[in-house]
């Protein structure tokens, strides 16, 4: 078997994407190949990357081999929500691998090789165009399990992109007093409303002034029991503060890279001690860790994704090739584009 020409993705300096072709050798011993049908940007972290907005100490991901270790340094590969067909084996690789869909937590590539371990089967009945949202769908799950919602509580979440709607989808079914979410995006706030969430634009007093009479109970239980701060602004952590009432916790589940974060410790947090807790997706709360294992909680990812269906989320879909103009929408559009895909089929 002769190599083939793979198209890849690379970021070769802030604001700067551009696609490249590498000759990829055959499968090696234990390796498959893979043809890639979709890949997800990712409106968070990848849009950080983009930016040059990551600390250049921290690596990409250390918990990911396709990302390595290193430190940020351009031009780099990024990505981690590919889905496709193995296309090809190298020896000593089951046989049934051949022609089977598999996500990936891979960069934006029309092929790639991996092993076996690298890949995650699609289950029955999960088309690649859903399959797409697992990374988002296991970041969902796992901000569910660190918040620790509990029966009858009134529950906010701040920022209805792709990991606020999966999140809040999960919520949605909960036995709580309610649930409500902010965003200023009318596109954002019209999804979350189908999901059966209600919506309020911090841009609009009448809105907000609506809010705070939710929240108030007439009594000492006042404000939110749970805030979830899923924006990616790091102003929205002292909203946070402000609608979460006595006692309150605080799940933040955004990266702000190295966006500078101003926080008002003085007054409301400090009295009422609210507590603030860090949500990440790369491990497990060490409380679940005894029973918990990450194929557990991609089980359960999946069961979400079978249940919402978060193809409806995708607003473009486009070739690799315009890569560039992808990611320029995203950085000054937002609005008018919840998620963006690759399409390697087209």
């Amino acid at each position: 078997m002769q190599g083939l020409n793979a198209q890849q993705l690379w970021f070769s300096k802030p604001y700067a994407v551009e696609v490249r072709e590498q000759t990829l050798s055959p499968p090696q011993a234990g390796q498959c190949l893979v043809k890639t049908s979709y890949s997800a940007i990712s409106a968070g972290t990848e849009m950080l990357v983009y930016r040059g907005q990551v600390p250049d100490t921290l690596a990409l991901d250390a918990s990911l081999s396709a990302l390595g270790t290193d430190s940020i340094r351009y031009p780099l590969q990024y990505g981690y929500a590919s889905v496709g067909v193995v296309d090809a084996l190298g020896d000593g690789v089951d046989p049934a691998w051949l022609g089977q869909a598999v996500f990936a937590f891979q960069p934006h590539a029309s092929h790639y090789l991996a092993k076996p371990e690298e890949l995650i089967r699609l289950p029955e009945g999960i088309n690649l165009r859903d399959a797409v949202f697992l990374a988002n769908s296991e970041t969902a799950v796992n901000l569910v399990l660190d918040a620790h919602p509990r029966i009858g509580e009134r529950v906010l979440v701040l920022g209805m992109g792709v990991v606020g709607l999966l999140t809040a989808s999960a919520l949605v079914n909960f036995p709580l007093s309610w649930l409500a979410a902010v965003d200023a995006m009318d596109r954002r706030r019209k999804m979350a409303q189908q999901l059966g969430v209600t919506v309020f634009d911090p841009r609009q007093e009448q809105d907000m002034a609506a809010l705070q009479q939710h929240l108030q109970a007439g009594d000492a239980s006042d404000g939110a029991d749970l805030v979830l701060e899923l924006s990616g602004n790091p102003a929205a952590l002292n909203l946070a503060i402000e609608l979460c009432g006595y006692g309150g916790r605080i799940v933040v589940g955004s990266w702000y890279g190295n966006k500078p974060v101003e926080l008002d410790l003085g007054g409301r947090f400090h009295r009422n001690r609210i507590s603030i807790v860090s949500s990440q997706v790369s491990s497990l709360a060490p409380e679940l860790s005894g029973r918990w294992t990450k194929a557990r909680r991609f089980a359960v990812a999946w069961e979400q994704i079978k249940k919402c269906q978060p193809a409806q989320f995708i607003t473009h879909s486009m070739p690799l090739r315009e890569a560039a103009q992808a990611y320029q929408l995203l950085d000054s559009n937002p609005e008018h584009a919840m998620q963006i895909i690759f399409n390697y089929q087209s």
